[in-house]
């Protein structure tokens, strides 16, 4: 067999192991390990294994992960999410499936201090269901809001799905959490535009809660203030030097920490808890980018991502086409691998083409990043719904009744970021130009 033949195979073995139930990460050790000895040789394979490992362990651009993961999880285990979401449906609470459209309003919110899609639905699930249950909400709508919502944390800053994009292809993660802020809130709008379309068609679905006074929705905003005031110092912060992604995720950690103590929302037992989940989560990623490393050493000396990008290239049909079946892959791909792990996987394989094609790697990123947001909710691998399944114990079938009305708003936001790329570039070239 050929370098080309043998790559192709390891490929298809690393899928097979991981259907067998295998961790991908360690798939792909594994196969990157006997491919490499098997093409070059052993000796070279166990070299590549410990430089591999030790590089990206080493690495001082990857502490970004375990930082901004560790911010999240004290957002997820404080009461943050809960003060947001009070003072979104003081606000809007009253008009038809206020709550609904409160949950996305006090999600987009904390998505500002949460990069991730399993916390914030897990979050939600908690706070805002048995709140709508009280109000008489229909399951569809108060598990399916939930469910989804929480995908807006792949595309709002801080992602932790951006970072390891920008990581991945040696993008500016400053510029990427820039393009993705303008698409995030679009497709929250697009979340509150099915909210209010379906509760007009049918208006029990999402009955309105009692009006609040201005005073009271007045007193609920200092704790949206002081979460937007940590955003834009991170954010900031990047954008004018001030600091890196990596020294921005602990200044951002240390005043969530401060928010969450200041408002006697954690103890130091609740803050060893958020450590622990935070070390489970950030090793579970940087294992995957280890396996990926090595096995993308493998792939590359058979030259499989050159020879794609060429083929790509070369085909008879306009760009754009490619363009969709790339994103087509990511989607199909993500619907039985971990979504976050395929794009792990399939970035290096697929991004060469996409920069010989000419078209803008920002954009690039913030398309795999709405499809995979998609994934996180199409079954079979559809973690978000399997979260709030578990919190809620709602079935799997009224969950996805709700997910359905959705997925419309995320595959139109898809289809608009496509045709209009500037939705993704404009911001990140007006602010931060490079």
């Amino acid at each position: 067999m050929n370098e080309v033949t043998i790559g192709i195979v390891g490929l298809v073995i690393v899928l097979i192991m991981f259907l067998t139930g295998i961790e991908l990460a360690f798939a792909m050790i594994l196969m990157g390990f006997l491919g490499f000895g098997y093409l070059i040789s052993w000796n070279a394979a166990f070299n590549l294994l410990a430089k591999d490992f030790y590089d990206v362990l080493n690495s001082y651009s990857f502490t970004v992960i375990p930082l901004f993961v560790l911010m999240g999880q004290v957002a997820f285990n404080s009461g943050i999410a809960k003060r947001l979401f009070d003072s979104a449906h003081k606000f809007i609470g009253h008009i038809p499936g206020g709550l609904a459209m409160a949950t996305v309003g006090g999600a987009t919110v904390f998505k500002a201090i949460c990069g991730s899609s399993p916390a914030t639905a897990a979050t939600f699930a908690f706070v805002a269901v048995p709140e709508m249950d009280r109000y008489g909400y229909d399951k569809r709508l108060s598990t399916g809001i939930v469910a989804t919502v929480g995908t807006l944390g792949i595309l709002l800053p801080p992602s932790v799905t951006l970072i390891i994009y920008g990581i991945i292809t040696d993008q500016s993660i400053g510029r990427l959490f820039l393009a993705g802020i303008f698409p995030g809130l679009l497709i929250a709008l697009f979340f509150v535009a099915v909210i209010y379309g379906w509760c007009k068609i049918n208006p029990a679905i999402g009955p309105k809660s009692e009006k609040s006074t201005w005073g009271e929705r007045f007193r609920t905003l200092p704790d949206v203030i002081m979460v937007m005031v940590i955003f834009f110092l991170i954010i900031g912060g990047i954008l004018g030097g001030i600091f890196t992604p990596t020294e921005a995720g602990s200044v951002g950690t240390f005043l969530v920490l401060l928010l969450a103590f200041s408002k006697r929302d954690m103890n130091f037992k609740g803050y060893i808890k958020s450590a622990g989940e935070s070390i489970r989560t950030a090793c579970m990623v940087l294992m995957l980018i280890a396996g990926s490393t090595v096995l993308g050493h493998f792939i590359a000396v058979t030259k499989i991502p050159m020879i794609t990008a060429d083929w790509i290239v070369g085909l008879q049909m306009p760009s754009w086409i490619i363009v969709i079946l790339i994103s087509l892959i990511y989607l199909i791909g993500g619907s039985f691998i971990d979504d976050l792990a395929f794009m792990i996987l399939a970035t290096p394989i697929f991004y060469p083409a996409i920069t010989q094609l000419g078209y803008n790697p920002l954009w690039f990123g913030i398309l795999v990043a709405v499809t995979v947001m998609i994934g996180v909710v199409v079954p079979p691998m559809a973690i978000c719904v399997f979260v709030v399944k578990q919190i809620t114990k709602t079935p799997f079938s009224v969950i996805y009744a709700g997910v359905y009305p959705f997925l419309i708003s995320l595959v139109v936001g898809g289809i608009l970021i496509f045709l209009f790329p500037g939705i993704a570039t404009w911001l990140p070239n007006l602010l931060m130009p490079g």
